[in-house]
């Protein structure tokens, strides 16, 4: 008994052990922490391990409940000692042994009621978790899009810093260009004058030599 008693305490630490390392893993995934895949992963092969290991779990033997209440054995009620009991008495007989069955577990319509109204709060619960979850994820996926629209626009201040930088160069060129043609429209012009002026001098010297 001392042995069946210790391999199902083992069997039952490692359903725990192993269902708390599939929650922690789901925990993970839902919530996108760092190496939630591989937790999970971890949890679920734990998981099958456990199920695995549960197939050689020793099945126990049934009570014999004859033995605890002998009636139920030779047919005899509450209220009749001789002869085989009626069907509606071993009904009342045996819907007398669960109450009291229940009344020793203190099991009651308010600690069932308690229980169902526990597991719709965890059920709430769950649902609010997902949520929370979901909302979670949306806000990671909006910063990152504004990460991404404010490197986009880093990007384009720079185009247009290096455009009227480059703009600015052309003003430049122009202006100098503008100006050297100015000084080289001056220099034609006072080319042509000392051209013009070369001219008539050249012409009154042919001028004094045809009159001789």
């Amino acid at each position: 008994m001392a042995q069946s008693k210790s391999t199902k305490k083992m069997f039952n630490m490692a359903y725990g052990l192993g269902a708390a390392v599939v929650i922690i893993g789901a925990l993970f995934k839902i919530l996108h922490w760092p190496f939630g895949n591989e937790v999970l992963m971890v949890g679920m092969i734990v998981e099958a391990l456990v199920f695995g290991i549960s197939a050689f779990e020793p099945v126990e033997d049934e009570l014999d409940w004859t033995k605890v209440y002998p009636e139920l054995a030779d047919g005899e009620s509450l209220g009749v000692k001789n002869g085989e009991a009626t069907p509606a008495e071993a009904q009342s007989m045996l819907s007398q042994k669960l109450d009291d069955i229940l009344r020793d577990a203190r099991l009651d319509a308010n600690l069932v009621s308690s229980l169902g109204e526990s597991i719709k709060n965890f059920q709430g619960a769950a649902e609010g978790l997902t949520s929370t979850s979901n909302t979670i994820a949306s806000t990671n996926q909006y910063n990152e899009q504004m990460a991404m629209a404010a490197a986009k626009l880093e990007s384009l201040n720079g185009l247009y810093s290096t455009q009227v930088e480059n703009a600015g160069k052309q003003a430049d060129l122009n202006s100098a260009l503008v100006e050297n043609s100015q000084r080289l429209q001056e220099q034609m012009e006072s080319l042509a004058t000392n051209l013009s002026s070369l001219n008539g001098v050249y012409g009154g010297m042919l001028t004094a030599m045809s009159n001789k």
